[in-house]
C-alpha cells in the first residue's frame, strides 16, 4: 500500500511526517535539470544549470516515498487481509510506484548521486506498525494516509517550474497519487474533500 528533508539517517529510509512536510517546503527547489532528467529528456536538461546536490537530497527523499509505498503495499498483499478485487488495485498501484521508483533511481544516478536504498520488509513492517493491520479496512487507511502525503509532496515542486513540459511531468506524478488516493478513499466508504482545491495547500 500505499504510498513517501535531510534526515536519512544510515539505518533508516523511511520518511517520517516531518520530513514529508520538509519535502513540501523544499520541493520547489528542485532545478530543471532534474526534472528534465526525471521526464526522460536528456537533451533538453543538457546546456542547463542546477544544483546537482540540493537536487539529488530532494529526489532521494521522494525515492524514499516510494519505496515506503511499495513496501507498504507489500505488507498489505501479504497480510491476508486484502480480498481478491482489492488485493488486485493494491498490487496495481504498487507497480505504478515501481515504476516512479525507477525514474527516481536513473535520475539520481544520471546527476552523479547515489540513490538511497531500500530497507528490508519487516523494518517497514515495525516502522508502519503493520502488526495493529486488523482489518482490510485498516490497510486501506494506511495506504491512503500514504498516498496523499505523496499527492501534496509532488504538487509542491510545480510552482516553482517555470517549464510546462517538466511542470507536466511533476503534475503527471501527482496525478498517480491522487487517483490511488482517491481509489482508496472510495472503498473505505469515506467522503472525498469535501471543498475545492483541496490537494497540494
Amino acid at each position: 500500500m500505499n504510498p513517501i528533508s535531510s534526515s536519512f539517517s544510515s539505518s533508516s529510509n523511511l520518511i517520517p511526517a516531518a520530513s514529508r512536510r520538509g519535502f513540501i517546503r523544499n520541493g520547489g527547489a528542485l532545478s530543471a535539470v532534474a526534472v528534465a532528467l526525471l521526464a526522460g529528456k536528456d537533451v533538453l536538461a543538457q546546456g542547463m544549470k542546477g544544483d546537482t546536490a540540493k537536487d539529488v537530497e530532494i529526489l532521494n527523499v521522494a525515492l524514499g516515498l516510494e519505496h515506503e509505498a511499495i513496501n507498504a503495499y507489500q505488507l498489505g498483499a501479504g497480510s491476508g487481509l486484502l480480498q481478491k478485487p482489492v488485493l488486485d488495485v493494491a498490487v496495481q498501484f504498487q507497480g505504478h510506484h515501481k515504476t516512479h521508483r525507477d525514474a527516481l533511481v536513473a535520475t539520481i544516478q544520471k546527476l552523479g548521486g547515489k540513490p538511497v536504498m531500500e530497507m528490508k520488509l519487516d523494518e517497514y513492517a515495525k516502522a508502519l506498525n503493520a502488526g495493529a493491520l486488523k482489518s482490510q479496512g485498516d490497510v486501506l487507511d494506511l495506504a491512503a494516509r500514504l498516498e496523499l502525503g505523496a499527492t501534496n509532496a509532488y504538487l509542491s515542486v510545480i510552482p516553482a517550474l517555470g517549464d510546462r513540459e517538466l511542470a507536466k511531468v511533476a503534475a503527471r506524478l501527482a496525478a498517480d497519487e491522487t487517483m490511488h488516493y482517491t481509489v482508496l478513499t472510495s472503498a473505505l466508504g469515506r467522503s472525498l474533500p469535501p471543498g475545492a482545491l483541496s490537494f497540494g495547500a
